[in-house]
């Protein structure tokens, strides 16, 4: 077990905190849950950083980090379907996606060419677009101006299509590879 290990299974743990605060009666409870989430996506750099840094990075690690990220934003994407059905297409385009690139990923590694799908930056900003949208859509409650609301949303469909830009990117370098193009 190590510190970068531990960052990642406190991700894991803060999925059900998320869930809990943004149902729950508590005051400033949507407040809290986006928090939480922030928190827990926050820690998606400290755990790599950590790795990195304290020379810790494992095969369990990198198996582990992909598998809280996600679950993190699938988990709360459905939760905020449940509540905001109109949603529900952009949800369907981010879950679809993280399956498809963790299968070409996994693919591309028994073929032995896993650099061929590394994290490129349109990943990295599908990301930050997509946190930012679901944090917006956390802290939404009949309090805030409807703006707030449509700001979230907007944002969402943004990183739904930046998921597919994304996902065509690491198609095509895939394919490319495999036919042992540059």
């Amino acid at each position: 077990m190590n510190y970068a290990n531990l960052v990642t299974y406190a991700r894991l743990l803060l999925i059900p905190l998320v869930i809990l605060c943004f149902y729950s009666t508590l005051p400033y409870a949507h407040f809290w849950a986006a928090v939480l989430f922030t928190l827990a996506s926050l820690s998606d750099w400290l755990d790599g950083f950590l790795a990195r840094r304290l020379s810790q990075a494992s095969e369990f690690g990198a198996f582990l980090d992909p598998v809280a990220d996600k679950l993190l934003v699938a988990i709360v994407l459905i939760m905020l379907v449940a509540v905001y059905p109109s949603l529900l297409l952009a949800t369907a385009v981010i879950i679809s996606r993280e399956v498809l690139i963790s299968a070409l990923r996994e693919w591309m590694a028994i073929k032995g060419k896993r650099d061929a799908v590394a994290v490129a930056f349109s990943g990295k900003l599908k990301t930050t677009v997509q946190m930012i949208a679901i944090i917006a859509l956390l802290l939404v409650t009949p309090e805030y101006p409807e703006w707030f609301w449509q700001f979230g949303y907007a944002l969402l469909h943004v990183s739904a299509l930046l998921s597919v830009y994304s996902m065509v990117h690491y198609f095509r370098n895939a394919w490319n590879t495999l036919q042992g193009e540059p």
